[in-house]
């Protein structure tokens, strides 16, 4: 190979590029799909729609219903207790310098079905006071800084992060929305497929946007880079 060729593509195993296809495709169909069906969007013959099915089922990463329709199994959610670690390990120091920083509690959220799921949390260790905000905590997405976040990185899928040069585009802010007297400044995590995600910070004071949001930004940016 020369300097000019272009890099080889890498292998890949086509039954397991279906088999994930098939799961992105029943975590998107709420009341299932049928066998043929799941063939048809992988572009599989119906024989071998049922071939991954069964191995799904043996795995317990699908089911099927007394109609025959095809559902994610529980096995999956076995699978999803153990991205969270793996998350929080990866945020932990950026949320660290950015609550130290700002001088107010920062936090990882996740979206978890139509709710924002709060799963790392690291509070300041020089202030004074500041808010506490628990792991487990859940508010519907479209309430409050982080869980706007998570929306506004939704709605920019496809579109690359430099798209935009204006800062109101990658930070959202609110006040009060969860608890009176609270103010969140949250930006999404971009550009890590699958996974729908905000870095933010609340305080009992007034947040300066143009001095946090950059910072909250930049936190983002530093757990994307450590998920990729």
């Amino acid at each position: 190979m020369t300097r000019t060729d272009p890099a080889p593509e890498p292998e890949t195993s086509q039954t397991l590029d279906r088999g994930i296809r098939v799961l992105t495709a029943l975590a998107d169909a709420t009341s299932g799909l049928t066998v043929a069906q799941l063939a048809e969007r992988v572009g599989a013959p119906r024989t071998a729609g049922y071939r991954l099915v069964a191995t799904l089922e043996a795995h317990g990463l699908a089911r099927r219903d007394a109609d025959g329709r095809v559902h994610l199994g529980v096995g999956v959610l076995r699978l999803a207790a153990r991205v969270h670690p793996l998350l929080r390990e990866a945020a932990t120091p950026p949320l660290r310098k950015l609550a130290e920083v700002v001088g107010a509690t920062a936090h990882l959220t996740v979206a978890e079905g139509p709710d924002a799921l709060a799963i790392a949390v690291v509070e300041p260790t020089w202030t004074d006071y500041h808010m506490a905000y628990r792991v487990g905590s859940r508010h519907r997405l479209a309430q409050g800084a982080a869980g706007k976040a998570i929306l506004l990185g939704r709605a920019g899928v496809g579109r690359p992060a430099s798209v935009s040069k204006d800062p109101a585009t990658l930070y959202t802010a609110s006040e009060g929305e969860l608890q009176a007297g609270a103010h969140g400044i949250a930006a999404p995590i971009r550009d890590v497929p699958g996974l729908e995600a905000s870095v933010g910070v609340v305080s009992f004071a007034p947040l300066d946007a143009a001095k946090v949001a950059p910072r909250v930004i930049q936190a983002a940016a530093e757990i994307s880079a450590a998920l990729k």
